[in-house]
């Protein structure tokens, strides 16, 4: 009988964000489909969600950034990840982020960018899809550690 993988997803909310309803919404999302969600409060530092991302064994990052630093603190967390290689953990950035910004965030690594108003349905299968392209990604590399 083939064994199913539990999906393990970090919701964080970097810099000064004081508002976190909406990664909280997401994340009894996440759980109620049945994934593993650990979300690390508020005010984290870049490095402190890579090494969520680590200790956790995530497949995919969520990051909720409301106060405008979303090119600044989202390549710095894909640098960081890169640099910790565990490049394999997918990311999807979602706040309030322009819609100009997209494609930055694109561009530095993210794997799609979520505005208000997304259906949590989609975000849901979004990180399903994902997590299997993470997961994919640590067996060819040999990293079938999960």
């Amino acid at each position: 009988m083939e064994s199913v993988r539990t999906i393990r997803v970090i919701v964080a909310k970097p810099g000064l964000d004081g508002h976190d309803r909406g990664a909280k919404v997401v994340a009894r999302a996440l759980r109620d489909a049945g994934m593993e969600v650990i979300y690390t409060g508020l005010h984290r530092t870049p490095e402190q969600i890579v090494d969520a991302c680590i200790e956790e064994d995530a497949a995919v990052l969520l990051i909720s950034v409301l106060s405008g630093a979303h090119r600044t603190v989202v390549p710095e967390i894909v640098s960081l990840l890169r640099s910790e290689n565990v490049g394999h953990v997918k990311i999807l950035a979602g706040g309030i982020i322009p819609e100009v910004d997209a494609p930055f965030l694109l561009e530095s690594g993210v794997s799609e960018v979520m505005g208000p108003g997304t259906r949590l349905e989609y975000i849901v299968e979004r990180v399903r899809q994902l997590a299997d392209e993470s997961y994919a990604a640590r067996e060819s590399e040999g990293r079938d550690d999960a």
